[in-house]
């Protein structure tokens, strides 16, 4: 899955210079969903760029190098015109969807003088947190999203990559959650939770989960589970409660977060369990996705010992419809095997 609903799979050649003071080396580019993820002759991923932070260091010339971010710490050297104008079509959407730099300006200084003004309204931690989500544009959030996956990644082992499997985890998307959903669902090697949902739209699946599982409807329950856990609470919420008023403000003001406050939520969701869905809150989700339960139960029971009780399945001896095709869930399961 890419960015662009033409393209499936859209991959190019590239010149990487991981450092200021480093050699350049020859890389293979994948455009993704979120992401470029540059990767070495091996297929071994060497960076992931966030698709809506990427900045063109040289404007209207050819080959085009871009950079990860302002300070410009690595640069990526492309030619192939395909690749640059995916980019530069993502590049030029999010643009449009931004204000103006002179509006921006005016709107962070208003921002400022009404926030001192005004100290009564923001001087509770709640409400300033309140403010800071209702203004976090999707663009941003894909990017802490993405920044925090890269953190993650570290921990459970880089991102599977398989067109067709990646293919069948979106179709596992579309079905739990509905045609036209936002989220994304990424695989890697080794998770303890078994899913996750990360702010920016990210679901995070085990690998290992995948094998587990007889079929499919069993981790469509994970991940409607993982969502659940979560409802009625806007996915960045805990990052903010994590980084404190300094960091919430900066967001607000700057639409910045520091790096290490991401990191810091990376190892913490990785060192916590998974948080639990309101068992009569998954009950509803899964009668309102047409999904029985009792594949979800059996599963998690069998990694965890323990059968999370739900009450009565009114899906119980009710035909559903099917979650993937058997070819896409093999596909799927086998996603870090390929």
């Amino acid at each position: 899955m890419t960015a662009l609903d033409r393209y499936v799979r859209l991959e190019s050649d590239g010149l990487w210079r991981p450092g200021p003071d480093q050699q350049r080396r020859q890389v293979t580019i994948s455009f993704g969903n979120a992401t470029l993820v540059i990767a070495d002759g091996a297929a071994r991923p060497l960076a992931h760029w966030s698709l809506p932070a990427v900045i063109r260091l040289n404007p209207n010339e050819t080959p085009a190098i871009y950079a990860p971010d302002q300070e410009a710490s690595e640069a990526l050297e492309i030619a192939d015109e395909i690749m640059i104008d995916a980019i530069e079509e993502v590049r030029k959407s999010l643009a449009k969807a931004r204000p103006q730099p002179g509006k921006l300006r005016h709107w962070i200084t208003a921002g400022i003088v009404a926030a001192t003004l005004a100290l009564a309204v923001f001087w509770l931690p709640g409400a300033l947190m309140r403010q800071t989500l209702a203004v976090v544009p999707n663009a941003k959030r894909i990017e802490i999203g993405t920044i925090i996956l890269a953190h993650v990644q570290t921990k459970t082992g880089a991102v599977c990559r398989d067109a067709a499997a990646q293919a069948a985890a979106g179709t596992l998307a579309t079905r739990v959650f509905g045609a036209g959903t936002p989220l994304n669902i990424v695989v890697v090697p080794k998770l303890d939770q078994g899913a996750l949902a990360m702010p920016g739209g990210l679901i995070i699946l085990d690998a290992g989960l995948l094998q587990a599982a007889d079929d499919p409807v069993a981790v469509a329950g994970f991940v409607l589970a993982s969502r659940v856990a979560i409802a009625g609470q806007d996915p960045l919420e805990p990052v903010l409660r994590e980084a404190g008023l300094a960091a919430t403000f900066g967001l607000l003001t700057t639409g910045d977060i520091p790096r290490d406050v991401l990191q810091r939520h990376a190892d913490d969701r990785l060192d916590q369990p998974a948080p639990q869905a309101d068992p009569a809150e998954l009950r509803r989700a899964f009668a309102a996705s047409n999904l029985p339960q009792r594949p979800y139960q059996m599963l998690a029971d069998a990694r965890t010992g323990t059968m999370p009780d739900l009450g009565r399945d009114p899906l119980d001896g009710q035909p559903s419809p099917p979650v993937m095709t058997d070819s896409a869930w093999i596909s799927l399961q086998n996603i870090c095997n390929r």
